[in-house]
């Protein structure tokens, strides 16, 4: 039996929950979906995972509100799954429930001294300069010299904003008690650590490029450290991408020492990768090994020990997802497990009516657009399936009890405060942090005309 007009719950309400919504409605026009989000604002990663000076991604936005506003869409923020209405109850409610949380923590980094104060994950940062509402409202930027660890652009995002001046961020939403303190930061060198070489690091030649474009900042590369060796002449004779990422490190190698008079600098470091941190009380410094390529391309340790001087060491080097209390988890992939988008028992068995898209199907890998194709297996499934469902009878709405939600009204109430306080400092918009303060906001026309 087709299910003619289906209720399906999507869990998150960031690019890939929000791409799926509109590839559904695309399939299954008659559908109605229910939008939720845990955070009192929608948009996920674009909102508060994409740096800053990124203003040409975080335009995404742009074409996920034009799905939000689509009528068959109940947008429910301030919901969250596991405390507000379980899973069960989802699935007891909806044709099809479909789960796209995200990744939202760093993967453990398990060397010695890793605990340390000092040693920061780059989730936390990330979430702090970005203004997440759940995030720590100060940041002990105490330290003259850093080190960050990864060869991702996450890694590069954390380089790029530990080591830009303040003034260049006004222009952005970037919060104000952000911006005070990056502008009293002591920092004047980063120290960037990839364990592969220059022809196999996962930056993205544009963000790579991005750390010279920065006033008042210099970036630094040793010469020798970009040799190449038969792995590396392939992956360059092969990928246009690496051709130009060794060509850009290559042209900074070349700079007269005597042009570096930035008061802060990059030191870009490849082929090493890290040991232990060391200090007792606190991160003092880190101790890295040399890397060398096998024949297989596969970096492996050369014996050759260094120390730099450090007070700070920030983990960039991957993400895994937040498990969904009353889902299957496979806590070490970090993923749900799945059949093409469709959640599986311990046994392998299709679960009824759930289903998982973006990051906590597939893992922390892929840009925001690519999750475009990811929603879409996932989708076709769960259109497939309802057409030999069983509806689910209509009943009480698993969010009566909830008098908290957020709903689009809600939201765009949030979304004009924050353009409000932009106008008044010159910006598109200046992003509220505090979750009190958001839905306050959020509830404020309600509150009126409750008085009137």
């Amino acid at each position: 039996m087709t299910v003619a007009e289906p209720r399906i719950a999507i869990v998150g309400a960031g690019p890939a929950g929000i791409y799926a919504a509109d590839i559904l409605l695309g399939l299954a026009p008659t559908a109605s979906i229910d939008l939720f989000e845990k955070l009192p604002a929608p948009y996920g990663l674009v909102r508060y995972g994409v740096a800053p000076d990124h203003p040409r991604i975080r335009k995404i936005t742009d074409a996920l509100h034009d799905v939000l506003v689509n009528p068959r869409i109940r947008l429910l923020c301030n919901v969250e799954i596991g405390v507000d209405v379980a899973i069960e109850d989802l699935r007891a409610a909806y044709d099809g429930v479909i789960v796209a949380t995200g990744a939202d923590l760093d993967v453990h980094l398990d060397i010695p001294g890793i605990d340390l104060p000092g040693s920061f994950g780059a989730a936390d940062f990330v979430f702090w300069y970005d203004g997440h509402p759940d995030a720590a409202r100060t940041w002990p930027l105490e330290a003259e010299s850093v080190a960050v660890l990864g060869a991702g652009n996450v890694a590069l995002d954390v380089t790029r904003i530990l080591a830009k001046h303040a003034s260049a961020l006004t222009h952005t939403d970037t919060p104000d008690t952000v911006l005070d303190q990056l502008a009293a930061s002591p920092l004047r060198d980063v120290h960037l650590f990839a364990r592969r070489g220059p022809a196999d690091v996962r930056f993205s030649a544009m963000e790579l490029r991005e750390l010279a474009e920065q006033d008042d900042v210099d970036v630094i590369v040793d010469p020798d450290e970009l040799a190449l060796d038969e792995h590396a002449e392939r992956m360059v004779a092969q990928f246009s991408q690496r051709r130009i990422i060794v060509r850009t490190m290559t042209e900074w190698a070349a700079l007269d020492p005597a042009g570096r008079t930035a008061s802060r600098r990059i030191h870009l470091h490849l082929r090493q990768r890290p040991v232990r941190l060391l200090g007792t009380d606190r991160v003092t410094g880190i101790e890295m090994e040399r890397t060398a390529s096998d024949e297989l391309g596969r970096m492996v340790g050369t014996g050759e020990l260094l120390r730099y001087d450090v007070g700070a060491v920030y983990r960039a080097v991957g993400y895994r997802s937040t498990p969904v209390p009353g889902m299957p988890f496979d806590a070490d992939l970090g993923v749900v497990p799945h059949a093409e988008g469709r959640v599986v028992d311990a046994a392998g068995a299709p679960i009824p009516r759930l289903y998982a898209t973006g990051w906590i199907k597939r893992g922390p890998v892929g840009l925001i657009g690519s999750t475009k194709s990811d929603a879409a297996q996932t989708v076709r499934h769960l259109v497939d399936d309802l057409a030999d469902a069983e509806p689910i009878a209509p009943g009480e709405d698993p969010l009566t009890h909830v008098d908290h939600a957020v709903d689009l009204d809600g939201w765009l109430r949030i979304d004009a405060a924050e353009r409000g306080a932009g106008a008044e400092r010159g910006r598109e918009r200046t992003k509220l942090v505090d979750r009190a303060e958001m839905l306050a906001h959020a509830k404020l026309t309600q509150m009126t005309e409750a008085v009137r």
